[in-house]
């Protein structure tokens, strides 16, 4: 069962200092994120530990234990064969890390504790936010991107209930922390990635299959708009202009190539629901160098996925079935 996707859609506030429970958009939790609103029972603003915070929306499918399984879940992933079967995450250290890290008992250690990790499904939303998250703070820049639809096994044990995120600082969440004895799969609320939404902790051996398509989709953008911004980059000059000012020798110098396509990208991004435009406009940030007809193409491919979720989802509808 698909759920309806829409990046912009309000979202439950639940105020943890007078208990009332309201419904705001997207662009009343930035505001109230930069101090600029309040509660509307009891005044606290977000600089309060009791301050409201999204919650559940009760109307979430995702809610009722029979149908977790039934419904389509999503994550985003730089591995072409999520879930790695036998994953090894030292495989890619080199000797140097390994002596850094302090030898091979303790390369052993961090491997199994990295393999002890719960696996992270969402909504689409969070799937496509999880990407450009990485993209932004993990130099995901240049990485191929992949997009899973999650089919679970029908006989996954759900646990009784949802739980706050319960992520660590990195996004980590250890599996048995979470599941224990007998149970599958963990709701979570998702503050972070589609705030407000139902994602799962699970492990490997609760997933049936996936459906997996690279992203951005070949093709997937908007030809008058990538025509445009190609003419006016090619038109720009890629040299560096050294800054000027007191701050100048702090300041790397930019082409006007290389402004206009930030510019560019910031238009596309305002576009865009509040709490994905910071993320959108580093993850299309124009590099130093870069082609315009490739960076245009891509960035305006990335925003499709956010504008037209249905192409993707065509997409993975025709894709095989993995079993896992």
């Amino acid at each position: 069962m698909e759920r309806l996707i829409d990046f912009s859609r309000d979202r439950q506030m639940l105020c943890g200092g007078c208990g009332r429970r309201f419904v705001v958009d997207l662009d009343w939790i930035d505001r109230w994120e930069q101090g600029g609103e309040k509660c509307p029972g009891c005044g606290l603003t977000c600089e309060h530990g009791d301050a409201p915070r999204v919650t559940v929306d009760p109307d979430d499918p995702a809610l009722d234990d029979d149908r977790v399984a039934t419904v389509s879940w999503y994550h985003t992933s730089t591995q072409p064969d999520w879930p790695t079967k036998d994953f090894d995450p030292a495989a890619v250290l080199t000797p140097e890390t390994r002596r850094m890290m302090g030898g091979e008992q303790r390369v052993s250690a961090w491997a199994a504790r990295q393999r002890a990790k719960a696996l992270h499904i969402g909504t689409y939303e969070a799937a496509v936010h999880n990407m450009l998250r990485r993209i932004r703070d993990q130099a995901d820049q240049r990485s191929q991107f992949y997009v899973y639809r999650v089919r679970l096994k029908p006989s996954v044990v759900v646990r009784e209930g949802w739980l706050i995120d319960p992520s660590d600082f990195v996004g980590d969440v250890v599996l048995d922390e979470v599941c224990p004895p007998g149970v599958d799969v963990a709701r979570y609320l998702n503050y972070h990635e589609d705030p407000g939404g139902l994602s799962l902790a699970l492990g490997r051996e609760a997933i049936a299959g996936v459906q997996q398509v690279p992203v951005p989709l070949p093709d997937a953008w908007d030809a008058d708009w990538v025509r445009e911004a190609v003419a006016a980059l090619e038109t720009a000059s890629d040299a560096p202009v050294p800054a000027t000012g007191k701050q100048a020798r702090f300041i790397r110098p930019a082409s006007p190539r290389a402004v206009l396509g930030r510019e560019l990208a910031a238009a596309l991004a305002g576009r865009l629901p509040a709490n994905l435009r910071d993320q959108f406009k580093s993850t299309a940030a124009f590099a130093e160098g870069d082609d315009p007809a490739r960076w245009a193409r891509r960035t305006s491919a990335l925003l499709d996925l956010i504008g037209n979720p249905t192409r993707v989802l065509s997409a993975l509808g025709k894709a095989e079935h993995r079993q896992v």
